[in-house]
């Protein structure tokens, strides 16, 4: 029973809590998802024709506070250890974002600040301790990709830190810009390319690139309802062929519903901060709440 308790209490906490960051689609959004749902109809591969004046008007009228990336909790085990108390574990994302601005800065860009932290829960150890838990605030600038006054895309050039908050032997931080960008291939696929370059705590985690890399593609896969999202998250470290790789499933069992069910496996290095140098190979299963229309990592 009190193992049941530990399972329970967390999850409902992030259901109540979580709800308070979603944004309500807007008019623009409802408009979008409805003639993409008219392109999966009639079997059309085409992009859903948005214009420049358009996708202003939606990013202006969107909630200048809301989720940024993905928001979930799950559990899980790992691929490559016995499985026990000791093993399996909980994970969590909190990720939202407050825009700053409209599309009122040079070149139609806009300013957000963004806050993701990712807690690792050793949830069946005795006394359910946390392992680590990562901060991420930053600031990020944002423009709509146009092309032929149509949204292709999104770029975005951000200012990060990253840290677990201890001190001594178990602190671990960073500091980076990063340059990411997203490209709309069609109302059902998309790819998102990020590389970072910064400076890491020299004493407390030197060698962190060489585990975390220096960037990410992404491949998404979403129907044109949103009911359905799939995801693959290749992370190269220092050769190609030695690759951090996310994998990502997202249902959402009713129309009607914010949440989806959620499966991920991760496979690689860099998972958490503390110990960033341990390879990791794990399956994660729970409840994700996403924001609308975009994958963002």
């Amino acid at each position: 029973m009190k193992r049941r308790r530990r399972i329970i209490v967390p999850v409902f906490f992030f259901c109540l809590l979580c709800p308070a960051v979603l944004q309500a689609q807007t008019d623009e959004e409802k408009k979008i998802l409805r003639e993409r749902e008219e392109l999966a109809k009639n079997k059309t591969g085409g992009t859903v024709v948005v214009s420049e004046k358009s996708a202003l008007e939606l990013f202006d009228n969107t909630p200048s506070f809301g989720i940024f990336r993905d928001n979930y909790f799950v559990s899980g085990i790992p691929t490559n250890h016995k499985i026990d108390k000791h093993t399996a574990d909980a994970k969590f994302q909190i990720s939202i974002r407050q825009r700053l601005t409209k599309s009122i800065l040079p070149f139609k860009t806009f300013l957000y600040l963004t806050y993701t932290q990712k807690s690792f829960w050793d949830i069946y150890a005795k006394s359910s301790p946390f392992l680590d838990n990562n901060f991420n605030p930053g600031i990020s600038l944002s423009k709509a990709l146009i092309y032929r006054d149509q949204l292709m895309g999104m770029a975005v050039l951000s200012f990060e830190h990253e840290s677990n908050g201890r001190d001594s032997l178990a602190s671990r931080s960073w500091n980076y810009i990063s340059l990411s960008g997203s490209w709309f291939i069609d109302y059902r696929f998309s790819v998102q390319m990020k590389v970072w370059g910064g400076w890491v705590d020299k004493e407390g985690n030197p060698d962190l690139l060489k585990y975390k890399g220096y960037g990410f593609v992404a491949f998404n896969y979403q129907s044109a309802n949103e009911r359905l999202w799939c995801s693959a998250i290749i992370n190269p470290r220092r050769q190609f062929i030695n690759m951090n790789t996310t994998l990502e499933i997202n249902f959402k069992p009713s129309l009607k519903a914010n949440e989806y069910l959620f499966i991920q496996y991760y496979n690689g290095y860099a998972e958490n901060l503390l110990e960033y140098d341990r390879y990791v190979s794990m399956v994660r299963f729970g409840i994700c709440i996403k924001p609308a229309l975009r994958n963002y990592y």
